[in-house]
């Protein structure tokens, strides 16, 4: 009788030690899984567009970088003309 409760004694403080160090620990198998899990339900949640929407706003996008760039590279080109001629 007195073993088993020696046994008991020197396992259930091991048990708390490793309940420590999973609690510690930020990266164990179950706060994973549940993070995973709680991921899916958010993605379930969020209204995703149609195919037609996100079409239209990536040619949109595409559109207006373009128009961007050609007025960034003309400006560039200016003050890069207007600083050579103020050098020379």
């Amino acid at each position: 009788m007195s073993t088993n409760l020696e046994e008991k004694r020197l396992i259930k403080p091991k048990k708390v030690e490793e309940k420590k160090a999973e609690e510690k620990s930020r990266f164990n198998i179950l706060t994973i899984k549940q993070f995973a899990g709680d991921v899916k339900n958010e993605f379930d949640k969020v209204a995703w567009p149609d195919k037609k929407h996100t079409f239209g706003s990536t040619i949109v996008v595409v559109i207006l970088v373009m128009i961007i760039s050609f007025y960034l590279g003309g400006v560039d080109l200016l003050l890069g003309k207007l600083i050579s001629f103020i050098l020379r």
